[in-house]
């Protein structure tokens, strides 16, 4: 039997284990979302992944099928000079049930103001205790907040989660989420004892047997070390952690020499990131891993990674930390 860990974070959302699997463009499909949600944890399907809001509605009853647990929906606010119709997607979220929604990107005032009112819980993802609280004030549920170690976008203040996770746990009164650079017990056991009420995990949920991505790349992230990642964008201040590649080494360096966006577009172009994925060359393009890699060292099932983990981290809170205490008798 697996062990229970409940938080407020549990307990608020209904979810047995207090792990979510975030939203991962190209990654979080029915197939993962649904093994996630059946072994007891949250898992969100990407929304942006899908082409329409329509095939979203179609993913989401897909995700039905396959699991009858609670799941969310990702929905980001990326800046395009063309935004996707946002408010269509949040009505396909609203019409298929979903009653979790986990927002990232600009502060999400106006996915509240429309979610809300349809019963729906909100975790908006961070990077820094100001914009998390920021969030908290326009009436998000929780929030998960990404330490410096995150693949994707860690922000530009390079604060890792073992000092940003318990500054966020002291500044809020939600509950907080740590993700970025957690794949095991050890990390969910640190994020609680650190102040969270739970943890994010996408690299670690990418290297499982139901991950919609090309096992050549599950075999990379498992072959990856912390050291094999690059931050890309910096000097346009919208930094993200990739995979250590000739074309991301390649962005890197042109990017130090002055090249602007516009020359180094066709390298950083999604299409050939989900190529990557759904191909499985991983010199291919720019495609999202964190420096957990380096503790990822297989592939197994998502119940048998969440049982693990929620397994380990009882022995460890039970065990070696309890036997670390002592009680000293008053002279």
């Amino acid at each position: 039997m697996t062990a229970r860990l409940t938080t407020r974070f549990t307990e608020e959302f209904g979810i047995e284990h207090p792990i979510i699997q975030g939203g991962m463009q190209w990654v979080g499909r029915a197939e993962l979302v649904a093994a996630v949600a059946n072994a007891g944890a949250l898992g969100c399907i990407t929304a942006l992944t899908q082409p329409t809001p329509e095939d979203l509605a179609k993913e989401i009853a897909r995700t039905r099928e396959m699991t009858d647990k609670p799941f969310g929906v990702n929905l980001t606010i990326l800046p395009a000079i063309t935004p996707p119709p946002y408010a269509e997607y949040r009505q396909a979220i609203i019409e298929s049930g979903v009653k979790i929604v986990e927002t990232a990107g600009n502060l999400p005032t106006e996915h509240v103001e429309a979610l809300k009112p349809a019963g729906v819980k909100i975790i908006h993802k961070c990077t820094s205790v100001r914009h998390a609280l920021k969030a908290q004030k326009v009436g998000v549920d929780a929030v998960s907040i990404d330490g410096f170690e995150c693949a994707g976008h860690p922000g530009e203040d390079d604060v890792p989660g073992l000092v940003l996770f318990p500054l966020a746990a002291d500044a809020l009164e939600i509950p907080v989420i740590a993700s970025g650079g957690i794949g095991d017990a050890r990390g969910l056991v640190s994020a609680l004892a650190l102040g969270a009420d739970g943890v994010n995990m996408g690299t670690r949920f990418m290297c499982t047997v139901e991950s919609p991505i090309h096992q050549n790349i599950k075999e990379a992230i498992v072959a990856g070390t912390e050291l094999d990642t690059e931050l890309i964008f910096r000097p346009l201040r919208n930094t993200s952690r990739v995979a250590s590649n000739g074309v991301s080494r390649e962005v890197v360096a042109k990017l130090n020499d002055g090249a602007q966006f516009e020359d180094i577009r066709e390298l950083v172009a999604g299409a050939r990131g989900r190529k990557v994925y759904e191909e499985g060359d991983p010199e291919y393009g720019i495609w999202s891993v964190g420096m957990v890699q380096g503790l990822i060292h297989d592939i197994p099932t998502v119940a048998d990674l969440v049982t693990r983990i929620v397994d380990e981290a009882a022995e460890i809170i039970d065990g070696r930390l309890a036997g670390l205490t002592r009680t000293t008798a008053a002279v």
